[in-house]
């Protein structure tokens, strides 16, 4: 069952936003249930086919049953203004929204596992550079990060130097790029320094660009990595 677009006001950004919310159909409403924050979410929906992958992995026992919270970026009230290239850019206001405003709102309102275990926050391009900065801004909140395709070669190099220069997070990853037109050496570059840190990654290359070809086909890939029924944690 996927909820309406619900409206949140926040005092941090000093702006609204919506987002909408999944719960598979057959589990009980007060069942707590692991959740999947998407950025980007309303894309994810129309052209990922987000909530399709969900009904089919869950219904055959693939993975878990998972909530799924599509934050859009878009500004409510003007669809046509997104605010995507500010949101994601390390931005800890738009951190601090997810960690005091919008999590607490879900959870208080759906039942879900408050755990930051039990959290993942994904998205692609900037969404993907987005999910790698919360795993250092906000560790406390997400113990999970999807990076699909994540921005551009100028944006992985930031991550890199701000992973490099940090202290270990206790995150689990998954990070993909495609092979043909997408930032592929410099994810490359990146995932070897994760691995040379000792973080927990599952790493992809798929042989398409920075497009739908290569992100749709992966969100199985990042939910079987987390949510995998032969998966713990």
């Amino acid at each position: 069952m996927l909820s309406d677009n619900i409206r949140i006001d926040s005092k941090i950004l000093g702006y609204a936003l919506q987002y909408r919310v999944y719960r598979p159909e057959g589990v009980a409403a007060k069942a707590p249930l692991p959740t999947v924050y998407v950025t980007d979410g309303q894309w994810y929906l129309k052209d990922g086919g987000f909530k399709e992958t969900l009904d089919r992995m869950i219904a055959s026992h693939v993975i878990t049953p998972v909530m799924a919270v599509f934050v859009d970026a878009r500004n409510p009230d003007k669809p046509a203004e997104n605010r995507r290239n500010d949101q994601f850019m390390c931005n800890q206001a738009y951190a601090n929204f997810f960690a005091g405003e919008l999590v607490p709102t879900v959870e208080a309102h759906f039942a879900a596992l408050a755990n930051r275990d039990h959290r993942l926050i994904m998205g692609l391009s900037f969404g993907g550079l987005n999910a790698g900065c919360f795993g250092l801004m906000v560790p406390s909140v997400f113990g999970k990060i999807a990076m699909q395709s994540p921005a551009s070669d100028k944006h992985v190099k930031l991550l890199m130097g701000l992973y490099k220069n940090n202290p270990v997070q206790l995150v689990r990853m998954f990070l993909s790029v495609g092979k043909k037109k997408d930032n592929t050496s410099a994810v490359r570059r990146f995932h070897k320094l994760l691995v040379k840190k000792g973080y927990d990654v599952t790493y992809k290359e798929v042989p398409y660009g920075h497009e739908w070809a290569n992100w749709r086909p992966l969100i199985d890939d990042v939910l079987t990595t987390f949510y995998g029924t032969a998966k713990t944690g």
